[in-house]
C-alpha cells in the first residue's frame, strides 16, 4: 500500500511540479535563520544626518508656527497689543472683530467697557443694522491701526463671561473715537435702540 502512495506521488510531482506533495505539506515550515547583516559605517553616518535635518525642520516649523500666536493671552492684556484681526467667521473665533463693541483677541472675548454700539444679534431695525454693520468695521481698522492697550475697570468681566476693557492707544480711548464719529455712545449701563 505504501509502494502505491509513493508511486501516487512521484506521477504527481511530474504532472505538476509547483504542488507539494502530501509528506511535504505535513512537514512544518522552516523558519528562516536570522542573520545579522553587516551595517557599514557610511549608513549610519547617513542615518544619522537625515536625522538632524528631519529634526531640525520639525523645530523651526513649530518655532515659525508658534511665532504668529505670540505670547498667552494673560500676558498680552497687561502690554501693547498688536494683532491683526478679521472680522469673526461662523465657528472658530480668534483675533477678529464681533460687532462695534466686541471682539476676539486670542482665546478671550472682549467687550469694549466704556461704549454701546448699534446691536447686530440681531439689529431692531435697518437702521440699527447699517450703523452697527458701519461700527463693525471702523473697530475692525481702529484695532489694526497700531498697537494698543487693554485697562481693566471696576468690572473684570459681564454676565456673559466677556472681559470688559477699555481700548487705549497713545493714551486716547477707542471708544472715544467711536462716540465722537456718531457709531458708539457712553455707556449707562443699558442698552438702547439704534431706530429712528
Amino acid at each position: 500500500m505504501n509502494k502505491i502512495v509513493k508511486l501516487d506521488e512521484e506521477r504527481r510531482k511530474r504532472t505538476n511540479p509547483s504542488r507539494p506533495t502530501t509528506a511535504e505539506r505535513d512537514r512544518p515550515a522552516k523558519r528562516p535563520r536570522w542573520k545579522p547583516s553587516r551595517i557599514r559605517p557610511s549608513s549610519i553616518v547617513l542615518a544619522t544626518i537625515i536625522a538632524l535635518v528631519v529634526l531640525g525642520g520639525y523645530l523651526v516649523a513649530t518655532q515659525d508656527i508658534t511665532a504668529g500666536l505670540g505670547p498667552p493671552m494673560t500676558a498680552r492684556a497687561s502690554g501693547s497689543i498688536s494683532v491683526r484681526f478679521g472680522i469673526c467667521p461662523d465657528g472658530l473665533h480668534r483675533d477678529c472683530v464681533v460687532d462695534g463693541d466686541t471682539f476676539w483677541l486670542g482665546d478671550q472675548k472682549i467687550r469694549i467697557a466704556d461704549i454701546d454700539t448699534p446691536e447686530l444679534s440681531p439689529p431692531r431695525c435697518e437702521a440699527e443694522k447699517i450703523k452697527g454693520e458701519a461700527a463693525k468695521i471702523r473697530l475692525l481698522d481702529l484695532l489694526n491701526d497700531g498697537e494698543f492697550s487693554l485697562v481693566a475697570g471696576d468690572r473684570d468681566e459681564d454676565r456673559y463671561g466677556r472681559k470688559l476693557r477699555r481700548v487705549v492707544r497713545d493714551g486716547q480711548s477707542i471708544g472715544e473715537i467711536l462716540i465722537s464719529e456718531g457709531l458708539a455712545r457712553r455707556w449707562d449701563g443699558a442698552r438702547h435702540h439704534w431706530c429712528d
